[in-house]
């Protein structure tokens, strides 16, 4: 069992087996058809990609301002290259492309489900996944072409001379900030949509 624990792909492969097995389990036992394979279970699944994309990128979103800024302060400056260059790239990493993939899986969905055209019109009854849909694009933006390439130059990723980095972490970790607040709203209004708190 260690040996599963020992390697990320390893433990994300056991995490998949097993939600087969409980899957096959349910469909073997149920007196119902599962619909495995239908629409309504495309877009269930599709969903469930989506909140798994989701998590991780509204995780490291959270993870980036309420961890690794704050905590920055207090690392001494010999041990900061250990965040800098080594686990704020990796988690950048992670951040924009859980970004692009919330975003891909969540008009796609929103395409299976047919309101796809809320996202410029706001009707009802899609209002609460328009403004969220919206949010999300906003901060997914705000993700890829603010955060990212300002981030690149405060790291070092590429060359800035030393008051261009520092504007360019203080941008990026504004528009960070930017990105928790809009996350607020957006998650609401995203589980509104599903269960009526709009």
């Amino acid at each position: 069992m260690g040996v599963i624990f020992q390697s990320l792909g390893r433990t994300i492969t056991a995490g998949v087996v097993l939600l087969l097995v409980i899957l096959g389990l349910v469909a073997a036992t149920s007196t119902t058809p599962t619909g495995i394979g239908s629409h309504a279970w495309g877009a269930f699944f599709v969903r469930w990609l989506h909140v798994l994309c989701g998590i991780m990128w509204v995780g490291l979103l959270w993870y980036f301002n309420f961890v690794q800024t704050p905590s920055m302060a207090k690392i001494p400056d010999a041990e900061k290259p250990a965040v800098t260059k080594v686990i704020a790239p990796m988690a950048l990493f992670w951040f924009r492309h859980a970004a692009l993939w919330t975003v891909i899986t969540g008009l796609t969905l929103s395409t299976m489900g047919g309101s796809i055209g809320a996202l410029f019109t706001f009707a009802r009854p899609n209002t609460a996944i328009a403004i969220g849909m919206w949010f999300a694009l906003i901060m997914a933006f705000n993700v890829w072409f603010i955060i990212w390439p300002n981030q690149k130059r405060a790291l070092g990723l590429v060359a800035a001379e030393p008051d261009v980095r520092a504007r360019s972490a203080r941008i990026a970790g504004m528009v960070s900030r930017l990105n928790t607040m809009f996350s607020i709203p957006m998650l609401y209004c995203m589980v509104a949509q599903q269960h009526g708190g709009m």
